[in-house]
């Protein structure tokens, strides 16, 4: 795939955590044949997660077939797991995308969509346990190759994942020479991981996260309604 056009696109939506997909399209973008597609129902600004206001570039009527579906998380993929529109979206540009991808959370909205039966993926790790009641099998590696699907821990991850995607793409030597060129010598001030964490540490943070998981595991539970040939709650469709 390192000559001709690669057709690359992102799921913009609102609520998104918008490093999950930045991170990467900064490094996707450089690739020699690139084109981005920032993909949402319409052409309108959009609000991540964090107040940051984002434009799409396509909508899903208007996207190619893709080389690579990218999908990120946040706090927004619970409500957009019910919308019917977006999940048929994903569903139909996953089913024809020579690599599905995801970092955080976006792995959920990919298994949402029946994506991810039976592979093996990644997630941001307060989420990664339910990536099972949807089909997947959870890892707990930054990045998960498994056949055509590729995916990245929480956020940060991103990154890494991107040059690994880059590599897929175009070969190594076009990633390392990305990596060099963005100067990705990432340097972390604290040692400290989910891995390592002190205990109570986790504990606090889980705590904290609770409502939010109480609210993703709802999401995910009706995600699996659907895909058994239920209906989805409309209540919670994003408008």
């Amino acid at each position: 795939m390192s000559s001709g056009t690669i057709e690359i696109g992102f799921l913009f939506y609102p609520g998104m955590t918008q490093l999950d997909v930045t991170g990467p399209l900064e490094v996707l973008a450089r690739l020699p044949g690139a084109r981005i597609h920032c993909l949402w129902k319409r052409i309108e600004p959009i609000t991540s997660d964090v107040g940051l206001t984002l434009m799409p570039t396509a909508t899903f009527a208007d996207c190619p077939r893709l080389d690579v579906l990218c999908v990120g998380g946040g706090p927004g993929q619970m409500a957009l797991m019910d919308d019917e529109a977006v999940m048929a979206f994903i569903a139909k540009a996953g089913t024809s995308a020579r690599y599905v991808t995801s970092v955080c959370a976006g792995s959920l909205i990919l298994a949402g969509a029946g994506l991810l039966e039976g592979y093996r993926s990644a997630c941001h790790w307060l989420s990664r346990d339910q990536l099972a009641l949807l089909g997947a099998v959870p890892a707990e590696s930054r990045i998960v190759v498994d056949r055509n699907r590729i995916s990245g821990g929480g956020v940060t991850a991103g990154i890494d994942f991107a040059f690994h995607v880059a590599a897929e793409l175009c070969g190594e030597a076009v990633a390392k020479r990305l990596q060099l060129l963005l100067e990705y010598d990432p340097e972390p001030p604290f040692a400290i991981s989910e891995r390592d964490a002190p205990p109570e540490l986790l504990a606090e943070i889980r705590a904290a996260a609770a409502p939010m998981l109480a609210e993703r595991l709802a999401s995910s539970q009706r995600a699996v309604v659907r895909l058994r040939g239920g209906v989805p709650d409309a209540r919670h469709r994003v408008s």
